[in-house]
């Protein structure tokens, strides 16, 4: 079973678009525990992801947490895998090794040369000159780590060159998404920038490509990737089944903006899942009407419950500003893909296809 655990809901920065409620509450020992248990309890192996807030703040429970699952696995037969998603500030060399040893996957929050415009401290300072040196570091340790930017309205228009920035600093492995909720506006002058900034950043991710130095960079891959596979990343929200957030308090939710809503809380670490609540949520959710009768639905992410709910307040309706931003992502990827497989279709089969 694959469990998110919500370690605190502090964090030691102020991202302006944060839509999460910064408290000073964390996760007891005997609840961490609790959850590590359940996620033994069903399944072939288990899946623990450490978040927050920042979860770096406890870093002594994830450590914690890391010696209890040894004991699990080996009392159980079942592997065990750990990722993390953070902002880094915190990383020093001493975590790292330990986080290499048991290969954790490392998700760094890092907005790139945009990442002083809406990722300060507390004290209201940038942090990309920190980031820059934790990411070297990660680097180190860590080479496959994902650098994760939230690109907000204001920052769209460095999208670019943030791309070419953490490609360089060596991430071979970028995400990018637009910023939603209520602390973000995106005016048709923003989103505007977006879609020229990510035409620019394409550009870039195909000339590396054809270079023979092709990177992973999820807007184009997820969409090139699921088109060549017959995927639909509409099937893939899996909302109360995939990947369950467990609060500080040790309540379950169906996801993480969903965290605190008792219509969506699912069980408990020390009694388990609610089935019949799980499936219950499973049939309700599906693809929103305004969706069904559109000819890209299959290649679209309209189901993703947290983001719609972020946007519009309902899981199972989109927001204008998604439909657009899918619609212009699609058209982007499938005109990227037939750049590189008429350029280089032996390399692009050997790079997607495989």
């Amino acid at each position: 079973m694959n469990l998110t655990l919500h370690l605190t809901e502090g964090c030691n920065l102020r991202c302006s678009y944060c839509v999460r409620v910064k408290q000073p509450v964390s996760m007891p020992e005997d609840i961490l525990k609790a959850a590590c248990d359940l996620a033994f309890s069903f399944g072939s192996h288990a899946g623990l992801c450490f978040f927050g807030g920042e979860p770096m703040l406890e870093r002594e429970k994830i450590l914690l947490a890391l010696d209890y699952c040894v004991e699990k696995s080996a009392e159980t037969g079942k592997p065990v895998q750990y990722k993390m998603t953070t902002n880094g500030t915190l990383l020093d060399e001493a975590f790292l090794r330990r986080a290499a040893a048991v290969h954790m996957g490392i998700g760094l929050s890092f907005d790139g040369i945009a990442q002083d415009i809406c990722r300060c401290d507390a004290a209201g300072k940038g942090t990309q000159a920190l980031l820059e040196e934790k990411a070297k570091l990660l680097l180190r340790f860590m080479p496959d780590s994902c650098a994760m930017m939230t690109v907000a309205p204001q920052a769209a228009e460095k999208l670019a060159e943030s791309v070419k920035y953490l490609h360089q600093l060596g991430f071979q492995r970028i995400s990018a998404v637009p910023a939603y909720g209520q602390n973000v506006q995106w005016t048709d002058a923003c989103f505007s920038a977006l879609s020229e900034q990510l035409r620019e950043a394409a550009d870039y991710y195909a000339a590396q490509f054809l270079q023979g130095k092709p990177f992973f960079f999820s807007p184009l891959d997820s969409k090139i990737r699921d088109c060549i596979a017959g995927v639909n990343p509409s099937e893939r929200c899996h909302l109360g089944f995939r990947q369950m957030p467990v609060a500080p308090d040790g309540k379950i939710y169906a996801c993480t903006q969903f965290i605190g809503d008792d219509a969506y809380m699912l069980g408990d670490v020390f009694h388990g899942l609610d089935r019949e609540r799980q499936r219950r949520l499973a049939q309700r959710h599906a693809t929103p009407e305004t969706c069904k009768d559109c000819a890209l639905r299959s290649r679209c992410t309209n189901s993703c419950g947290c983001t719609n709910r972020l946007e519009t307040g309902d899981e199972n309706r989109v927001s204008p500003m998604q439909c657009s931003y899918e619609r212009m992502l699609i058209a982007l990827a499938d005109e990227t893909a037939d750049r590189l497989f008429d350029a280089a279709p032996d390399q692009f089969r050997a790079v997607f296809a495989s």
